[in-house]
């Protein structure tokens, strides 16, 4: 575990366990490289470096008041990159980090760059536009970023005792110890970077920078996400990049590497090996 510094002063914290070939994680939104717990353990036992940062103003990085934008978001991870020496690395995203993942490929290059992986995540556009006309009413995301500025602890309750985890469809127990960890992650970051950050994974067209990747990516996404809606998300992505792959998880929610972590570790294990 360490920390690196940005060229403008931002401290990101990140860990960094093991040796083979590297396996980068960025996490979702409003949450910490400690969401990929059930990940980092299960690769790292199959022989992989894993490697997993907090995104600046989230977890235990800098909580700056500016920056929170996916052009810094993807330099921060080209510094981290960069400052590992990493090579033949594997990026893998879920839901803002997806959008995380695909720009730094897009914008600083694939030489370092292995494959690619997009869990439930937020390309090629979320917001509804002329052109997006299957995307989420900007309404929706100015009710989140209320949310975030004036209830944000209960908010942060709210969301993955529902949606998130999709613990309010019938018949789906929810698990308090996931609830409650959520809730933690969430509020160790700051207010303005999760303000900010809706912006960021909500209105930023990621369409240009998935047509740019040449790489192998696999893109996994539960057609029951209530977060990032299936159709006008992964298959349209799969589709944009050079090289991709669809795999549709019937019934899984936005949350799946928790909740179904045994499936989703397996199958993408399997299409590393593959």
């Amino acid at each position: 575990m360490g920390y690196i510094t940005t060229n403008d002063g931002v401290e990101i914290f990140y860990k960094d366990w093991g040796t083979g070939q590297p396996i980068v994680f960025s996490h979702g939104w409003p949450l910490s490289s400690d969401d990929w717990d059930a990940q980092l353990m299960f690769f790292l036992a199959n022989g992989y470096r894993v490697i997993a940062h907090d995104r600046r103003g989230h977890g235990r990085s800098t909580q700056v008041g500016d920056g929170h934008d996916m052009d810094h978001y993807a330099d921060d991870l080209a510094a981290l990159t960069a400052h590992l020496d990493l090579h033949d690395a594997i990026h893998v995203g879920h839901s803002t980090g997806g959008g995380e993942v695909a720009h730094y490929i897009a914008r600083h290059g694939e030489s370092r760059v292995a494959r690619g992986v997009l869990i439930s995540a937020v390309p090629p556009l979320m917001l509804q536009t002329e052109a997006n006309p299957g995307g989420l009413p900007k309404k929706v995301f100015d009710d989140i970023q209320l949310q975030v500025a004036t209830n944000r602890s209960g908010f942060y309750r709210d969301l993955p005792s529902t949606a998130f985890y999709n613990f309010n469809r019938p018949g789906v127990e929810p698990v308090e110890a996931i609830i409650q960890n959520w809730w933690r992650q969430g509020m160790m970051g700051g207010a303005k970077a999760h303000y900010d950050g809706v912006v960021a994974f909500s209105q930023t067209d990621f369409t240009e920078d998935l047509k740019k990747i040449s790489v192998p990516v696999l893109v996994m996404h539960g057609d029951d996400d209530q977060v990032v809606p299936y159709a006008d998300s992964a298959p349209l992505s799969a589709e944009l990049v050079q090289n991709g792959t669809l795999k549709t998880y019937a019934g899984f929610p936005h949350g799946m590497p928790t909740t179904h972590a045994d499936t989703i570790n397996a199958d993408l294990l399997a299409w590393l090996k593959s």
